[in-house]
């Protein structure tokens, strides 16, 4: 069982900066994809930034340009830097990991660090 261990998160005035890290233990398995999700409350989990193995990046129009998503491979831990953070940048952050083996696939959370914008 793979574990995801995300720190980072706090409490930060609009316009700082926050860097999230999430630690995924050491497995056989093959990284896919790695990817941050946050959700507020009533709201579905949305995507914010992904990483495939190739390193192509993706992120929503909402956050382009101030969070970049980055892979640590020494530590084995992916990172969010988040700058100009905005008040509806408020939400638990999650980090979501996609690997496989031969046979199967496998979709991997931890278990969110909560990050606030203040105004």
């Amino acid at each position: 069982q793979v574990q995801l261990v995300e720190s980072g998160g706090g409490l930060v005035q609009a316009g700082g900066s926050l860097r999230l890290s999430c630690s995924i233990s050491r497995s056989s398995l093959t990284i896919n994809t790695m990817a941050w999700h946050r959700q507020t409350p009533g709201k579905q989990r949305e995507l914010v930034a992904q990483m495939t193995a190739d390193g192509t990046t993706t992120y929503p129009d909402s956050v382009r340009g101030r969070f970049s998503i980055s892979r640590d491979n020494a530590k084995n831990t992916v990172l969010l830097q988040m700058n100009s953070l905005r008040p509806e940048d408020t939400a638990v952050y999650y980090c979501r990991v996609m690997m496989h083996d031969r046979d199967s696939q496998y979709g991997f959370w931890g278990q969110g660090t909560q990050v606030t914008v203040s105004s």
